[in-house]
């Protein structure tokens, strides 16, 4: 618990202001509905809901204050008005909860594609190498192995810094994050004291947000602008990126720390050469600043050696040896649903992915097709109300590398499925595709044409267990639909 007076002190406007009541705050939250006895309200405008509506409900439930940006009613209880609730959030939050950021070791992972498979790869790393670890993204929240629910990638600074502090209390030293670009630009992150940063890559995506690449790729560097400008003897900080991706020269150029760059295609710090991929995995030799490794992985794919550069390159940083990057890279199954295979004893292949972006979806099929031996399918989707200008090239990437593909709905939302479906074959000059609006048809269709060696990819919705329509959120996971429709073909 804190006084008002002292959290408002954060704020340089409110330093010294003797009209503040002596009042104790035992909790801070941006949702009325969450409001407890003594909590601190703070009136946030998002897209379809402002906070500034809700303080009468937040007073209700026992706020005994709110900070606000805009004019709200007269009310008992103090309420103090700054230019920026988003970043008078990040101030109070951080002070609330003792500035847990500081008191640990923070490394934020962003990038269109990767995010969730490298912050588990760091993870596994630390875990091997005796760290108590704390995870933050996109599948759950990992505090000493006990796992929570989140609602987005990166969660919001309140709950953000609760949970840092929570981390330290449990005894974490080092805390990995998925670090999105709504999250830089909304400020969730606000706050946050990295010590890391990495950059998996950078392509089309949330342009419905960002509007341009440029905003986009604005957006993601703030990370590295965050590292600071200072270098720090005991506490130094790192930015890892990489260097084979367009972007990877203008993020090394946002930031003033060390930069460590990871690659395959051209010269860099850490190293994949003599690449094999195939259909169990990969091989490939690790060149490091450390020394030189060769690497046996079940990982399949191209892009999973980048992502395993990535967390490799972190583990240097962090002092972990080769020898334990190795075994964690040799035995590793991955993440939930991403390149995950289905194999409820049928002869075909069924992999189920979240490939939701053009270039995650050209990944995954392009590292399909290296070790097919028969026809691929694909099922894939583009979501409602979200960046449309991507439809058409999610449809001609799949009709491109697949022999048959099946377009169906991916979380539709708001808009009509149907609607979002013309868009994708809308300049279409390919023919071998299908379209069935209903999901779970369109894998029952796709599982009932696939016979001895072909391979089925059921992109976009990976981990998720729930098909948002209209305003409904429903159940819905690809791989329990897709081992039901197996098995009801072979009874």
């Amino acid at each position: 618990m804190k006084q008002l007076i002292e959290l408002l002190n954060t704020i340089p406007q409110y330093q010294g202001n003797k009209s503040i009541p002596s009042i104790e705050i035992k909790g801070i939250t941006i949702d009325s509905r969450k409001v407890q006895q003594g909590y601190l309200f703070f009136c946030i405008e998002g897209y379809t809901v402002d906070g500034h509506d809700f303080v009468n409900q937040a007073i209700e439930n026992g706020a005994v204050a709110v900070i606000a940006q805009k004019q709200v009613a007269s009310y008992t209880v103090p309420v103090i008005y700054v230019k920026d609730t988003v970043k008078a959030l990040g101030y109070i939050a951080n002070a609330f909860y003792d500035y847990p950021t500081q008191r640990l070791e923070l490394i934020g992972v962003t990038g269109t594609n990767g995010k969730t498979s490298v912050t588990n790869l760091i993870n596994e790393m630390l875990q091997v190498n005796q760290n108590i670890t704390g995870l933050i993204g996109t599948i759950e929240m990992k505090i000493a192995n006990q796992s929570y629910p989140v609602a987005n990638t990166t969660p919001e600074i309140s709950f953000l810094q609760q949970s840092f502090k929570q981390m330290i209390t449990e005894g974490v030293d080092t805390a990995i994050m998925e670090v999105s670009s709504h999250a830089l630009e909304l400020g969730r992150v606000n706050g946050c004291d990295f010590d890391i940063a990495v950059f998996t890559n950078l392509s089309q995506d949330h342009l419905d947000y960002h509007g341009t690449m440029n905003n986009y790729f604005s957006a993601k560097s703030r990370l590295f602008q965050q590292l600071g400008n200072t270098y720090y003897k005991d506490k130094p900080k790192y930015a890892v990126i990489n260097v084979d991706d367009v972007y990877g020269p203008e993020f090394m150029h946002a930031t003033v720390q060390p930069v460590i760059t990871y690659g395959i295609d051209k010269l860099a710090d850490v190293h994949a050469k003599n690449i094999t991929l195939h259909a169990s995995g990969s091989t490939f030799v690790l060149e490091t600043f450390k020394g030189d490794i060769e690497i046996n992985s079940k990982l399949m794919g191209k892009f999973s050696i980048y992502n395993m550069l990535a967390a490799a390159s972190v583990a240097l940083l962090k002092g972990i040896s080769l020898t334990t990057i190795k075994y964690v890279l040799e035995h590793t199954s991955g993440v939930s649903g991403r390149f995950e295979p289905i194999q409820v004893g049928q002869s075909f292949g069924v992999i189920v992915d979240y490939a939701h972006t053009p270039d995650s979806l050209q990944n995954v099929l392009e590292t399909i097709k290296e070790f097919s031996q028969g026809k691929i399918y694909v099922v894939v989707g583009c979501g409602g109300d979200r960046d449309k200008t991507k439809r058409p090239l999610m449809a001609e990437i799949a009709c491109k590398y697949a022999d048959q593909a099946v377009f169906t709905s991916d979380n539709p939302r708001s808009e009509d499925p149907q609607a979002i479906l013309e868009d994708m074959i809308r300049n279409l000059n390919i023919t071998n595709y299908q379209l069935e609006v209903d999901r779970k048809k369109a894998i029952e269709k796709t599982v009932a044409l696939a016979n001895g060696n072909d391979m089925i990819l059921i992109a976009g919705k990976g981990h998720e267990a729930y098909q948002i329509i209209g305003n409904d959120t429903l159940p819905f996971d690809d791989r329990e639909v897709a081992a039901e429709a197996i098995n009801c073909k072979y009874l």
